[in-house]
This record gives structure tokens, C-alpha cells and sequence, in this order.
């Protein structure tokens, strides 16, 4: 059952983005790993250009296909679930990076394709 439309997945972009900003500095993250502070105020800005980039009603600039954003989206839930093993993050400094990269791959895999307008001769 997929039910994250693009409108809804445009709503989430700005807020999400500025929560990666934010979050680290209100959790304490880096005490494993200052990258783990990092890593996220990072993914934080990219997601925030990325959203104004991206061709949906929210973006400012529309450049970039909503399918690459999805392309991009997914990228990063990979990259925040694979972060604690290869960069050694422990404690809340993983378990965020856990949750974060498992919500942005279960949006992602709860995408609706849009319904196309163009319509197929059945003859």
C-alpha cells in the first residue's frame, strides 16, 4: 500500500531538512564521533538545496526531476543506516542515524507513482 504522494513527500522535505540541522545540537550527537554532528547538519543543508531544486510545488527552482530527488532520498537512507558501522558511531550517535535512515527508506518505499495523463489507445 503506497500512500506518500509527491505533495505530501513536498511537505515533509522543508521540516525534515531543518530537523537534520537542529537535531544533532539537541541530542548531543558527536560523542562517539564529531561526524556524526556533522554527517547530519550536512545532509541537513543538502536536503534543504535539494528541496528548492526539486520540481514540485514547493520548489523554488524546479531543476531537478522529483525522480531523482526520490533517487537522492534513498541514497541518504542507505548512507545514515550504513554511517554507524563504517564511521564507529555508538550510542544515540548510531541509534539516530538507525531511525533517521529507516524513516527516509520506508518513505521512500512508500512512494505512489503519479498517474499519468497520458492516456494508451486500448486498439
Amino acid at each position: 500500500m503506497k500512500f506518500v504522494t509527491k505533495t505530501i513527500h513536498a511537505y515533509l522535505d522543508y521540516p525534515v531538512a531543518v530537523a537534520l540541522m537542529a537535531m544533532p545540537f539537541i541530542l548531543g550527537l558527536g560523542t562517539s564521533n564529531i561526524m556524526a554532528l556533522r554527517l547530519s547538519v550536512f545532509t541537513g543543508v543538502a536536503a534543504f538545496i535539494l528541496t528548492i531544486l526539486t520540481d514540485h510545488h514547493l520548489g523554488i527552482f524546479k531543476i531537478i526531476p522529483y525522480a531523482g530527488h526520490l533517487i537522492v532520498d534513498a541514497m541518504v537512507g542507505f548512507v545514515f543506516v550504513l554511517a554507524p558501522f563504517v564511521l564507529g558511531f555508538e550510542g544515540i550517535d548510531a541509534y539516530y542515524y538507525w531511525v533517521n535512515g529507516a524513516a527516509v527508506l520506508t518513505v521512500v518505499s512508500l512512494h505512489k507513482p503519479e498517474e499519468s495523463n497520458i492516456k494508451v489507445n486500448a486498439n
